[in-house]
């Protein structure tokens, strides 16, 4: 660190390394706060789902990944709590950890090694 007009430079942050605690943060304490529908159709509000598709039938696979995705990558704590369900979460995550990026991945396997008990690790 050097000094800059009196004041320490802070170092750069990476851009992952801000995602990562913006995912971190928004983490519950456990899987079991995830007391979302585990089937029906969801709405999700417009500040998680800003555009294209709203509503989401949970029974059926491609549209509660397709939900999870979303609701993983925008919401908050809180409703990430209201909208998942633990055993969707745990169904569906083989699936989900390919497609909800890198940062997301890794924040939720570090905090809950049993989303990737049984998922095949990759030669």
């Amino acid at each position: 660190m050097s000094d800059v007009g009196g004041f320490p430079e802070a170092a750069p942050v990476s851009r992952a390394a801000i995602l990562e605690e913006r995912y971190r943060s928004r983490l519950p304490a456990t899987l079991d706060e995830l007391a979302g529908p585990g089937h029906g159709t969801v709405q999700l509000p417009a500040h998680i789902a800003w555009s294209g598709l709203t509503a989401f039938d949970v029974d059926r696979a491609p549209l509660c990944a397709s939900m999870y995705q979303v609701v993983l990558t925008e919401g908050l704590q809180e409703d990430l709590a209201a909208y998942l369900n633990r055993g969707l979460l745990l169904r569906h995550w083989p699936m989900l950890r390919m497609v909800v990026g890198r940062v997301i991945r890794e924040v939720w396997e570090a905090a809950f090694p049993e989303l990737i008990e049984g998922v095949p690790v990759r030669p």
